[in-house]
Order: C-alpha cells, then sequence, then structure tokens
C-alpha cells in the first residue's frame, strides 16, 4: 500500500522562515495565529492525512461512489467517519470568519492542511474543498440573510456545497447554457436543467448540499451577460431553518472517471427545483468567478500535492528495488545488484519532482500569504498590489503546475518499471488522480489564454510591472551575496528572457492574435519557470543565511543542492519556450483542416 508522511519540515520552512506569515499576528483577525498553534495544526492534520486518509485512498479508488435507485449516492466505505472527524475537529472553519463560526485563521493555514488532505486522497479532500469555495461564493455575494441561514452550517462542515457551471453542450463556453429560471411570486425561482460533471453532488455525508447553480432567468440576455447564479438546497429549509422537504433536484448518474473515483462526480438534473437568487439578476458570473479563481489556487496545489504522494513513493522504492550495476562501479557489493536511486537517469527523475515540488509548494503558499494580507490591511497600494499579482499568478498556479504535475507523476510511476503500471503498488492512481487538474475550473490551455490574452493588458500591464519591480528590488538587496550569485543570476536571465517573450507578444499578438494563442501555453510555462526561479532564489537566501550562521542541518544543505538542480537543469527551458513562441502561428496554422 503506497505510503504518505506530511512534509512538515518543508511546510514550516515555507511559513514561517521564507514567508515569515507569524507577521500576520499583527492584524486583529489573526491575533491568535501564532506559531505555536500553527505547529499544533500541521501536526494534527498531518497525522489525520496518514493514518486515516491515506489507507482510504486507495478504498475510494476501488470502490468508487454507488448511486441507488432513488437517486441517493453512497460514498466509498470509510469516508462518510473520516469527513465526521474533519467535522468533529473544526477543520472546515479553519479560515472562515468567526462571524459564521469559523476560527479567522489564514487562508495560507488552509491551503497547508488542504494540501495534506490533497495528496492523502484527493477525491476526498474535494468534498470538503468545494464547501469552502461555495461558502465564500455566498459570503461574498449572499444577503444578509442568506449569508446567516447558509454560512454557519457549510462553515461547520454541517452541510456541503456544490458549483454547477458545465451542461452537457457546454463547458468552457458558459454563455451558451440552457438552464433556466422562472420567478416565483414570493420572489424564489423555479430551476430546470441539466449540469454535468459536478463534484460531490449528491453523497450521504451531510445532512444538506447546498448546490450554487448558474441559470438564465426568463427575458434575460442572451450569452454570459444574462446569466444569474442561485442556491438550491438538496432540501428545501423549513420554518427553524432546519433540513425539511427534499427539492426537485437529483442525481441522474455517477460520471464513470479515469480517476478520483471517491468523488461523487454526477449528473444533476434540476426540474422547477426551488432555488433563491444570489446577488443581481444576470450579475451570476462575477460571484462565481470569485469562488472559481480561488479553486483554481486549490487546483494548482492539487497538482504539487499528488507529486508528493508519487514523489514519497518512488524515492522510497528507489532506494529498496535492486536493479543493475552503477556505471561507476558497484556500491552494494554484498547484494545482487545496486538500488536504483545510483542511476543517474533515476536520481533525474527524481531531482525534477523534488525541485518542482518544493518550488510550487513556495509558490501557492506565497498566493496564499498574498489573499491573507488583503484582506486584513488597511493599506490601500498593498491591497492593489496582492490583488494585481493574485490575477496574474492564479492562471500560472493552475496551468504550470498541474502542467508539470503531471508530468513528474508520470516520471515517478516510470521509477518503478513494470510495477508502476500494477494497480496495487498505487502509482498508477496517483497519475490517474492528477489528470483532471489540467482539465477542471478552466483547461489549462484557456488559463494559457487568460493570461496572455487578459491578464497581462489588465489595467495597462500593472500586474507585470509589479511583479517585475518586486524581482528586481529582491536581486538588488541580494547582488553581492556571492554564496547564492547562481541563483540570481538564473532569476535575472529567466526574467529577461520572459521580458522578450512579453515585447514580442506586444509586436505581433495584436496584429494577429493567432500568434498570442499560439504562444500562449510557452508563456505560461515562461511565467511558472520565472516564478518558482524567484521562489527558488527566496528560499536560498534564508537557506544560506541559516548555514552562515553556524546552522549544521542537512536540512538547509539540501535545500540548496535541490534549488541549484532547478537554476542548472529546469530552468534553461525558458530558452526552448521562447524559441517556440517566436515562431507564431504559422507553423499552427498552416495545415488545412481538412488533412487532419
Amino acid at each position: 500500500m503506497p505510503i504518505y508522511n506530511a512534509p512538515l519540515r518543508e511546510m514550516k520552512f515555507v511559513m514561517q522562515e521564507m514567508l515569515d506569515v507569524g507577521h500576520l499576528t499583527q492584524y486583529e483577525r489573526f491575533a491568535e495565529a501564532d506559531t505555536d498553534t500553527l505547529d499544533a495544526i500541521l501536526e494534527q492534520s498531518g497525522k489525520f492525512a496518514s493514518e486515516v486518509l491515506t489507507p482510504l485512498n486507495v478504498v475510494g479508488d476501488h470502490e468508487g461512489c454507488t448511486r441507488h435507485k432513488d437517486g441517493s449516492v453512497t460514498t466509498p466505505t470509510g469516508f462518510k467517519e473520516a469527513y465526521n472527524q474533519v467535522v468533529e475537529g473544526g477543520m472546515m472553519g479553519l479560515a472562515h470568519d468567526p462571524e459564521y463560526g469559523g476560527l479567522g485563521m489564514p487562508g495560507v493555514w488552509a491551503l497547508a492542511t488542504g494540501e495534506m488532505q490533497s495528496s492523502s486522497n484527493m477525491a476526498f479532500a474535494m468534498y470538503p474543498g468545494l464547501t469552502n469555495g461555495a461558502a465564500k461564493a455566498i459570503q461574498i455575494g449572499g444577503s444578509e440573510a442568506q449569508k446567516n441561514t447558509y454560512l454557519p452550517k457549510m462553515v461547520s462542515g454541517q452541510w456541503t456545497g456544490t458549483m454547477n457551471l458545465t451542461e452537457p453542450h457546454c463547458g468552457t463556453d458558459l454563455g451558451l447554457l440552457k438552464t433556466k429560471a422562472v420567478p416565483n411570486a414570493d420572489g424564489s425561482y423555479k430551476i430546470t436543467g441539466q449540469k454535468i460533471f459536478i463534484s460531490a453532488g449528491e453523497h450521504d455525508m451531510s445532512e444538506n448540499i447546498i448546490h450554487l447553480v448558474l441559470a438564465r432567468i426568463e427575458g434575460a440576455p442572451e450569452g454570459v451577460k444574462g446569466i444569474s447564479l442561485f442556491i438550491v438546497p438538496k432540501f428545501k429549509l423549513d420554518g427553524d431553518e432546519n433540513p425539511g422537504e427534499k427539492n426537485a433536484v437529483s442525481c441522474g448518474a455517477i460520471e464513470h472517471k479515469m480517476g478520483i473515483h471517491g468523488n461523487s462526480t454526477c449528473v444533476m438534473n434540476y426540474d422547477e427545483a426551488e432555488g433563491y437568487l444570489i446577488g443581481e439578476e444576470n450579475k451570476g458570473l462575477r460571484v462565481m468567478f470569485v469562488m472559481m479563481n480561488r479553486a483554481r489556487l486549490d487546483v494548482g496545489m492539487q497538482g504539487y500535492a499528488q507529486s508528493e504522494i508519487a514523489y514519497q513513493n518512488a524515492a522510497s522504492y528507489a532506494k529498496d528495488r535492486l536493479q543493475g550495476r552503477s556505471l561507476t562501479g558497484p556500491k552494494n557489493e554484498n547484494g545482487a545488484a545496486d538500488p536504483l536511486i545510483v542511476h543517474p537517469d533515476v536520481r533525474r527523475m527524481l531531482m525534477e519532482t523534488k525541485a518542482y515540488n518544493e518550488g510550487a509548494r513556495a509558490l501557492a503558499y506565497w498566493a496564499a500569504l498574498m489573499e491573507d494580507i488583503e484582506l486584513v490591511s488597511e493599506d490601500e497600494k498593498t491591497r492593489e498590489k496582492c490583488d494585481d499579482l493574485l490575477g496574474l499568478l492564479t492562471p500560472v498556479i493552475k496551468g504550470y503546475l498541474t502542467d508539470m504535475a503531471m508530468k513528474t507523476t508520470i516520471d515517478c510511476q516510470q521509477i518503478f518499471g513494470g510495477h508502476g503500471f500494477i494497480e496495487e503498488w498505487g502509482m498508477s492512481q496517483f497519475v490517474r488522480d492528477t489528470r483532471i487538474a489540467l482539465i477542471y475550473e478552466g483547461a489549462n490551455g484557456v488559463q494559457a489564454l487568460d493570461l496572455v490574452g487578459r491578464k497581462l493588458a489588465r489595467k495597462g500591464g500593472r500586474a507585470l510591472m509589479s511583479f517585475n519591480a518586486e524581482v528586481e528590488a529582491f536581486m538588488a538587496e541580494h547582488a553581492d551575496n556571492e554564496n547564492i550569485a547562481d541563483f540570481m543570476s538564473g532569476l535575472e536571465g529567466a526574467k529577461k528572457q520572459l521580458t522578450e517573450a512579453t515585447m514580442w507578444l506586444m509586436q505581433n499578438g495584436l496584429s494577429n492574435p493567432d500568434n498570442a494563442g499560439a504562444g500562449s501555453t510557452d508563456y505560461m510555462h515562461m511565467m511558472g519557470l520565472t516564478s518558482l526561479a524567484y521562489m527558488w532564489a527566496k528560499m536560498a537566501v534564508v537557506a544560506q543565511a541559516a548555514i552562515d550562521g553556524g546552522s549544521n542541518d542537512e536540512f538547509y544543505a539540501n535545500k540548496l543542492i535541490t534549488g541549484r538542480y532547478f537554476v542548472l537543469r529546469m530552468l534553461p527551458q525558458m530558452g526552448a519556450h521562447l524559441a517556440k513562441l517566436k515562431t507564431g502561428a504559422e507553423p499552427l496554422m498552416a495545415l488545412d483542416a481538412a488533412a487532419f
């Protein structure tokens, strides 16, 4: 059975040493978010992930969810009991507003606990994850009455939540959706339509399921300008706001998926179900996109979380499995062969995965910290900078991190050779579960287009200028640190190549939009590589300072070794992406469609 041990030392290094999240205690909202509390939460969450969720991961993959004749769904053995532990431990409300029963801790803490759940059991983690996202949408867009009705029980985990966007004929292009909403005399609406791919759409783990549904009110404009958002509970609420009569919403089928079998991904049918408008008519996408943007950060986290558990198992196997002899002579002279770990190509796959995992974690935590600062800072310029950087980095975190996770989980599977292709070793599940992360919450190609077509030009390019200014100030501050000069030169080179790519897109994208489209994924990867180069340089500063201060902890030396692998072996990919981007659209568009 696969293993998982929460990388607590890595998490604490990023949060406490690199990002210094302890400074958040200066804000009233986070006054109690001290280091001791963080350590206790991480320890508790890591133990739960390793001891409870990891064994259930295989169970969920093999059993899947079961739909019964009445449309109800049963989750895999042990899932309901594990979810009850999450609720009883108060972990659902970790970062939610205390006004609605949350603990009010920083969102970066919640991301770390979510990472542990996603590594150990991605399908399970989606149930609380979606609930948190739905609750955030209600808090931002809902009326005071809606907040007071739904948030306390969603924050506690007593009720769960979903998001209902996709329909059989429309995925990314939400302007095509057909689900309709007809107003009732009492201010509610009758919601009718079918939604597909609805994660956690029906299950047995909570008293009620609060569906957030996109629909078009009769007479609304066509396209995305006529879409509204509705709360549609599985059970209508009685006079005491408790679940009462069953609403006209049902699970028509469970999707048969490549992975995340333990999550009930449903076809949901709405047959004049009672729903309640969130916010203004025809403005539903504004609220839903708040939820989706946060979800995209979480999906990026899911990518490196799956890569982390794949790495842990591959590294353990490589140190134990005896195959062949070292090219430089036997390393296990008393054995029939040497362990896989001695072979350079095995080391390549492990080092690339390790360097990606650690850089990706730092980037995701940095983004989550910016969300926290934007929430509590009283300085308008600080909030503006956080918003700009989050807007720029969200498609990168979702797209680049999951693209890379697909590669690294496959590499880890490859280390097992034929055993990696056999289900009992568990590596296949990590690959299969990771695959969805490149697709949902906006396919990665769409993320790349969003980055190039919208985020770069937003507010006159202010976000990219802010990112560049921060990197330049960091490089200037540490320019004299000769011990980490290679990290700084790598970051400087990446920034120059990213600037060259940006200028090329500006000069050639307007004249032919296909040029921007053709280079968008390469640009997204360049932005991702540059962001990770920045994260690795920041980590190198901390690690080198610890060593210079007399620390003999091998953790810091190993951090620098891993970072130098990234700089020397991964960052040079910038040049290939730049070369491909500058070929423009012609090589992609030259072949007539009929020739495919």
